[in-house]
């Protein structure tokens, strides 16, 4: 008699792991949710100026803050904060046309850099000064001076930052990147600027892409493209920068291993293991998405700009799904004295890079 075939451990599926396959996806599709209606809210007026990151951001700290954390579905949440945090940054590659910045944008691109550079020291040493939680200022520095909460985000897993001051600091930086973006327009008429120094002065010194869009549309076609020009240098040095925050590191791990007491090895013990940085693979994928969308689509692979336009569109939710994961670890009760400082040297910062972009501008 034959003995019945056994099915493999592969296909098998057991209670317990269709349970966690429900946990993982119904946490996705939770912070898909809250990034729906963060969608919505980002269309009224108002709230438009906001943006959909901004809003699904809020709308998860809310939630945390009235409901509580939804522990049940923590797997999903988690993967959306991490795993789709990383696509997100990818595709968001494909947005970054290599020939622009290289070809017309090599003179913006010394500006860019002094923006970065000066956006992180000042937030540093002012929050030093204020004695501002430093995790937390390095990363509003960083949004302030490349590319806002994507920045944040792409330098959390580095820095092996908390994930409620990645969230914090995403939902900071969106909202004084708002608040600056709407003072622009306003100061607009009332600066001698024309319109492609406007254009600059929005695109070196705002703090998200959105943020220059808004500032800049109202000048004219002219001071919107230049001000994109600038702002895409700031996205591109978004690369070596963490390729310098991976080496510094790396370097601050082999310190720490050698000198556990910082000052000096402990007597009697050699040498400890070296806590592991990761290397940021995402971020290649960032530069391949990038390669890709500047000499591949549209002349080696044919695609409308519907298709562009739906991969933008999915970009977006992604990372909002993953704002929403962040979101969703940040207690105001704790964060509310520790994030008061370092929102101060940001807002310091933002001050001093304006004023001193629009100066470099027009004397």
């Amino acid at each position: 008699m034959a003995t019945p075939l056994l099915p493999s451990k592969a296909v098998l599926a057991t209670p317990e792991t269709t349970k966690k396959a429900d946990l993982l996806f119904g946490g996705i599709g939770f912070t898909l949710v809250i990034a729906m209606l963060g969608f919505g809210l980002a269309q009224l007026p108002g709230l438009n100026r906001i943006g959909q990151l901004g809003c699904s951001i809020l709308l998860a700290v809310l939630y945390r803050q009235f409901v509580g954390y939804p522990e049940a579905l923590r797997p999903g949440i988690r993967f959306a904060s991490q795993q789709l945090l990383r696509l997100a940054i990818v595709l968001f590659g494909l947005k970054l046309n290599l020939d622009v910045v290289f070809q017309q944008g090599l003179p913006l691109l010394a500006r860019d850099a002094a923006t970065i550079a000066f956006s992180i020291a000042a937030t540093l040493l002012i929050g030093k000064w204020l004695k501002a939680d430093f995790s937390l200022s390095l990363l509003l520095g960083i949004g302030t001076g490349v590319c806002g909460a994507a920045a944040i985000a792409a330098v959390s897993p580095i820095l092996k930052t908390k994930e409620d001051d990645t969230a914090i600091g995403a939902g900071l930086v969106a909202l004084v990147g708002t608040l600056f973006s709407v003072g622009y327009t306003l100061l607009r008429p009332l600066l001698p600027m024309s319109e492609l120094q406007y254009g600059v002065w929005s695109g070196v010194s705002l703090h998200e892409i959105a943020h220059v869009v808004l500032a800049a549309e109202p000048a004219g076609p002219d001071a919107l493209a230049v001000a994109l020009l600038a702002k895409l240098g700031r996205v591109f040095l978004l690369v070596p920068l963490s390729f310098l925050l991976m080496y510094g590191m790396k370097r601050a791990s082999r310190k720490s291993s050698l000198y556990p007491n910082a000052a000096k090895p402990a007597a009697g013990h050699g040498p400890q293991p070296r806590a592991a940085v990761p290397f940021p693979w995402f971020l290649l994928g960032f530069i391949s998405a990038s390669v890709i969308g500047t000499y591949a689509l549209g002349t080696w692979i044919p695609v409308k700009d519907a298709a562009l336009n739906g991969i933008s569109t999915v970009t977006g939710f992604l990372l909002a799904m993953a704002m929403v994961g962040l979101g969703l670890n940040v207690n105001l009760r704790e964060l509310r004295s520790k994030a008061l400082r370092p929102l101060l040297a940001m807002l310091i910062t933002s001050v001093l890079l304006s004023a001193g972009t629009w100066l470099s501008l027009t004397l």
